[in-house]
């Protein structure tokens, strides 16, 4: 038998924001490489250009003659385009986000986050509709649905989806670390204060950015929050005017290592998350980790962060306070944890959902 012939969806790399989705499917598929047993075959709609750095896919890319934003309305609401329009036969189709492509093969599904159902507050009207809509089509028609954390997991089960179609593929991350001078050079690059918390993520409501500002009030003299990502949508209650806060926007991948390793604590109080991949990120160049308990965060942190309840500020204060003290412990024990954590993994999860649905 042939390799398995995969079309794999890569459309969010075109998006405004592709955020973790398209990190995690990227990554996933450049260590897909070394499976010569699987053949990927990207799949996106009709674009004019190539996604800007580090968005630009690295295997090649068919595409379907429908432009987003339509493409998906198409693939929800008629059935169509099917996959095959632009790849050819495929035995497998992956969907790599929440919104499933039609297809004559079979389906798998990556199910990040289902926090639509928890916090529908926290979405545009319009991404509720269409989040639920895809939710309905996969419970339907996916084959097998890999989920980022147990906490997705549970979260699918509720929904409707058997447990026998669900299948736990944890995230990976980059584990190079940052050298002093990358460090100096970021802080340089970005007129980084010597001592400064971070936040690292898209910004949006369910993030707590909101809860976080509000827990410096609780800190004698604290640091800096510096907060790195795209806008994404609805109203955090931070902006750039917000005292003791500095917004320096999407930093390039190369950049990104240097930061972590450059910030005195990395916050991420975020009130929802299927994984919470920044928090592993900033782990890997040793930055102490503060994150929330009772979330998807939890289980990715493990026993190497400080957790903390991320809708009371004077918790989240605590939380800042004993990172900065145990600052040399959570080093130690997040560059312990990330090591459990590669993406060389991850695609051999992946690798044999696809085995397994081609028999």
């Amino acid at each position: 038998m042939g390799p398995v012939r995969v079309a794999y969806t890569l459309e969010q790399c075109w998006h405004r924001v592709p955020g973790g989705t398209g990190v995690a499917a990227l990554r996933v598929a450049e260590a897909l490489g070394p499976h010569n047993d699987v053949r990927l075959i990207g799949v996106a709609g009709r674009h004019r250009r190539l996604p800007p750095e580090p968005w630009v896919p690295t295997i090649p890319v068919a595409h379907l003659p429908v432009a987003s934003p339509w493409l998906y309305e198409t693939w929800l609401r008629a059935g169509w385009p099917k996959v095959e329009v632009a790849t050819g036969p495929v035995d497998i189709a992956h969907a790599t986000t929440l919104i499933p492509c039609p297809t004559d093969g079979k389906l798998v599904v990556t199910l990040h986050d289902l926090a639509f159902l928890h916090e529908p507050r926290h979405f545009t009207r319009h991404g509720v509709r269409v989040f639920h809509r895809s939710l309905r089509i996969i419970r339907e028609r996916a084959d097998l649905v890999l989920c980022c954390s147990q906490a997705t997991m549970d979260d699918c089960l509720a929904a409707g989806i058997g447990a026998d179609r669900l299948r736990l593929v944890p995230l990976g991350v980059e584990t190079e670390r940052a050298s002093p001078a990358e460090v100096v050079r970021v802080r340089a690059a970005h007129d980084l204060p010597e001592d400064y918390l971070l936040f690292v993520g898209t910004v949006e409501p369910r993030k707590n950015l909101r809860g976080l500002v509000a827990a410096l009030a609780h800190l004698p003299d604290a640091p800096e929050l510096v907060v790195a990502g795209a806008d994404g949508w609805g109203d955090t209650g931070v902006n750039a005017h917000t005292p003791g806060v500095r917004f320096i926007g999407f930093v390039p991948g190369d950049d990104l290592a240097g930061l972590y390793a450059g910030a005195m604590v990395f916050c991420y109080p975020s009130e929802r998350e299927g994984y919470g991949l920044p928090v592993l990120e900033a782990m890997a160049q040793g930055a102490p980790v503060v994150t929330s308990k009772g979330t998807a965060t939890e289980e990715t942190a493990g026993n190497a962060a400080v957790l903390v309840d991320p809708l009371d500020p004077e918790d989240i204060a605590r939380g800042i306070a004993e990172a900065i003290t145990r600052r040399k412990e959570l080093h130690a024990k997040g560059l312990a944890r990330v090591q459990r954590r590669s993406w060389a993994a991850t695609a051999s999860l992946t690798a044999a959902a696809y085995r397994e649905l081609a028999g």
